[in-house]
């Protein structure tokens, strides 16, 4: 059965799919536009029932919150292609520890940036000034811990990659289009981490597949 995937233009569904490449599951794309406000039609909000994505449906299963969709992926094709929770008990505790430093420290900082710098244009407020400051300045204080975290292990779960650092790649990669991503090369071990792990194929194929949306 292959997955089907909503949204695949934006970047929390980026997330699922690099998972599913890296997993080899066989996957199809529904666009979603959120710019022109599709994610609140009625036909996607009976899937998604809070309008945003992504969703997926596999088979007679519809999950979405695209955390708990790669955590479904990699564990129920844990044995199928890479190993993206880690081999022992304590190594998963460590992603689970990553991922919810992502979703919880990170996250928040880096939506707002990319909100008020790249889209309220398009999605009609006004950008936020102090809303930029202070995001900037919060996710400066995250990566400093990175930073220490990333001077002592080649990932942030270990020394191999898993979805703690699967999870960070699609709106990290916004830094770059917002002349932002000093906040990456001015730390020695993030901006190593981070060129590892954009070059992945994993990630080299979504981006190939789905490029970002166009904010001109």
């Amino acid at each position: 059965m292959v997955v089907k995937v909503y949204g695949p233009a934006f970047a929390s569904p980026k997330r699922v799919l690099i998972c599913l490449v890296e997993k080899e599951i066989e996957f199809e794309t529904v666009p979603v536009d959120i710019i022109k406000g599709e994610h609140k039609d009625p036909e996607y909000l009976k899937l998604q029932p809070f309008g945003v994505v992504p969703v997926i449906q596999d088979g007679d299963y519809t999950l979405y919150e695209s955390r708990a969709i790669i955590r479904y992926y990699a564990e129920k094709y844990k044995a199928q292609g890479t190993d993206l929770l880690g081999k022992t008990i304590e190594e998963r505790g460590t992603v689970e520890q990553w991922l919810e430093v992502e979703a919880q420290n990170y996250h928040p900082s880096i939506y707002n940036l990319v909100l008020h710098v790249l889209f309220s244009d398009k999605m009609g407020f006004p950008a936020d000034a102090k809303v930029i400051e202070e995001s900037e300045k919060n996710l400066g204080k995250v990566l400093d811990i990175y930073e220490e975290r990333l001077s002592k292990s080649k990932y942030l779960a270990g020394d191999f990659f898993s979805l703690a650092d699967l999870s960070h790649i699609p709106f990290t990669n916004y830094l770059g289009a917002m002349g932002k991503m000093y906040l990456i090369k001015e730390r020695e071990h993030v901006s190593a981490w981070w060129d590892d792990i954009s070059s992945r194929p994993s990630w080299k194929k979504v981006l190939e597949l789905y490029p970002a949306p166009i904010l001109e």
